[in-house]
């Protein structure tokens, strides 16, 4: 693609997804650097390819490129397995509305904590159960277009989302010794 025509409607239409494609390269790589590396391939195959594009959702379209671009990656980089690497809690921190909460040190202290272990039990859980769960919580993706995305049935992206709930809120679960 190199007509200036083809290359604006990639910029109205693709980049504007930047932070998505970077968000759920993150969760699935669980590392800043090779996040961006997944992306930035992800964003040179999209460009490439984008004269074949004919729909009308670039963000399913863009986020079904940078999956297909990570399980590249994975493949080759098997000895970085996304589910062994080091979480880094800045990178997710969820975006917090401090008109709703309470700034007291005690208030924060907890929301922080909470937002880890949410964190930490997303980041346990298998890839598969991870990723459609990133795309549908954080996202925000429609079934259909996480079906699209990750190439499988919708019936299988609503079993997956509601296992990975499940196994989400037995690790989310108090213990014993918070009781």
């Amino acid at each position: 693609m190199t007509d200036p025509v083809s290359a604006q409607r990639f910029e109205k239409l693709v980049l504007p997804h930047m932070n998505s494609a970077f968000n759920v390269a993150r969760w699935l790589t669980h590392n800043d650097q090779d996040a961006q590396d997944v992306v930035q391939e992800a964003y040179l195959r999209a460009f490439r390819f984008f004269g074949g594009f004919r729909g009308d959702d670039a963000r399913a379209w863009l986020l079904s490129i940078v999956r297909n671009t990570f399980y590249s990656w994975y493949q080759q980089n098997r000895g970085h397995a996304p589910d062994t690497m080091e979480f880094e809690e800045d990178m997710h921190s969820l975006e917090t509305s401090t008109a709703d909460h309470d700034d007291s040190p005690e208030a924060m202290l907890m929301r922080s904590q909470s937002q880890k272990r949410v964190h930490k039990a997303l980041q346990s859980l298998r890839l598969e159960y991870r990723e459609v769960i990133v795309l549908r919580e954080l996202e925000e993706l429609s079934y259909k277009e996480i079906a699209t995305i990750v190439g499988i049935p919708m019936g299988t992206v609503m079993s997956r989302l509601g296992r990975g709930r499940q196994q989400l809120a037995a690790l989310l679960a108090p213990t014993d010794q918070e009781a």
